[in-house]
């Protein structure tokens, strides 16, 4: 089915569109009215303090959605996150015939609750200020409004849809496999997966491509000694100098990857060092002693499953050839997994350029990798025949407190995705 899709996918990219049918006049109107109650519910859910630490008001947000889409005939379930740590994850699903969507979003936020930014505060008739207004609760309104419009216009029951909004998205649960396991789940069921994370921000762009996001470690130990004594043949060059070349020969070897990048985040270094679980470190030296130990953590983002594992080879490789009397010991964790570029992706983003051109938004085009972080839809990109994100609701200032939300966005981002998945629904019927 999955390559069935795909090829009509490609076909349906391919062919000249017709202005809308009447069909779809009626299904952007079914968006415009819903779109009052669509920011009524985003003030409430902007309201509820959803850190992901903070699992009842993770929960709460979950609570206040799960009636609107059960209202769409959508079966709704909660998996409780207490065996990963993390509040859980909403799970809505709908259909029996039609292409299979995923629709993915999340109702956590970065902000704490106990963070002074706390409240919806409109700005002006455009812009409205709030935390996670448009990371993401904006973009799960937007993706709501969108099926809301297809069930007004009796076109819903063309398509099967999961739709998961995970708990913990901005900080994962522990372990890994089982706190993002109904997402894989439901990337491994689907044909096609949308995010409605909100990308750069930018209307006129979309993201067929996201970079992994890893982290590694390296553990430096050298041999003490008066400051002296450093560089003789029988001390060496100590551990600061060993953890120096390592850095250094990361950038030389990796600098001609493109689009990879790798940060040593913090550096503790000295006679007596610690780094705690919350990367907090402290060290103890002292200038006329050579340095013992060095301890550097950071993260890695590549394109591609291939990139990162060529990565973390050559990394390997640069660690593992150590100055006289030090030792590195160089180690890594997957997090992320990368949505890597595919022609399926493209020819998505094609047809909801095509949407949005036919709607008067002018065409979308893909945003640069570097400008998008890492995102739920990473995990089930690799089993969908086509991925696209970025189709939330647009703003600036994500995970600062001065997070603001363009309010003209929520009606044409919601247009553009429900004409989207009513066209996606077409071509695979045949129509």
């Amino acid at each position: 089915m999955k390559s069935l899709i795909l090829g009509l996918v490609l076909l349906g990219a391919a062919a000249q569109a017709a202005p809308l049918t009447e069909v779809e006049q009626v299904l952007t109107q079914a968006v415009a009215a819903r779109e009052p109650a669509g920011r009524q519910l985003l003030e409430t859910l902007v309201n509820i303090n959803s850190g992901t630490r903070n699992h009842a008001g993770v929960k709460a947000v979950g609570d206040q959605l799960a009636p609107a889409f059960e209202a769409l005939g959508f079966s709704v379930a909660w998996v409780d996150g207490r065996a990963f740590k993390r509040a859980g994850h909403l799970v809505a699903r709908f259909g029996t015939r039609g292409p299979k969507l995923l629709l993915i979003g999340h109702l956590d936020t970065v902000f704490a609750a106990d963070s002074k930014f706390q409240r919806y505060q409109v700005i002006d008739e455009r812009y409205v200020k709030g935390p996670g207004i448009t990371d993401m609760k904006g973009g799960n309104v937007v993706m709501l409004l969108a099926l809301q419009a297809l069930h007004d216009a009796g076109l819903l029951d063309q398509l099967q849809v999961q739709v998961v909004l995970t708990g913990d998205e901005e900080d994962r649960g522990d372990p890994l496999l089982l706190a993002t396991e109904p997402l894989r789940q439901a990337g491994r069921w689907a044909d096609i997966a949308l995010g409605f994370e909100d990308g750069d921000g930018d209307p006129a762009t979309a993201v067929v491509a996201r970079r992994s996001s890893a982290n590694w470690r390296l553990e430096v130990t050298g041999q003490p000694a008066h400051s002296s004594q450093i560089f003789r043949e029988d001390i060496g060059f100590g551990a600061v100098y060993e953890m120096a070349r390592v850095l250094a020969g990361f950038r030389e070897a990796l600098k001609g990857e493109q689009l990879l990048t790798f940060n040593p985040g913090v550096v503790v270094a000295g006679t007596d060092v610690q780094l705690s679980d919350d990367n907090r470190g402290s060290a103890f030296g002292k200038t006329n002693v050579i340095a013992r130990k060095a301890i550097v953590e950071g993260d890695l983002r590549a394109l591609t499953p291939e990139q990162q594992a060529r990565a973390w080879s050559v990394m390997q490789r640069v660690a593992d050839a150590s100055l006289a009397h030090t030792t590195s010991r160089f180690t890594y964790a997957d997090r992320y997994p990368a949505m890597a570029p595919t022609a399926g992706n493209t020819s998505l983003l094609a047809m909801y350029s095509q949407a949005s051109e036919d709607l008067g938004y002018g065409p979308v085009r893909a945003v640069d990798p570097r400008r998008a972080g890492a995102a739920d839809i990473s995990f089930v990109a690799g089993d969908v025949a086509q991925a696209l994100d970025g189709l939330g609701l647009m703003g600036t200032g994500g995970h600062t407190d001065n997070e603001v939300a363009d309010m003209h966005t929520l009606t044409s981002q919601a247009r553009r995705a429900a004409l989207l998945m009513y066209r996606l629904s077409s071509v695979a019927d045949g129509r």
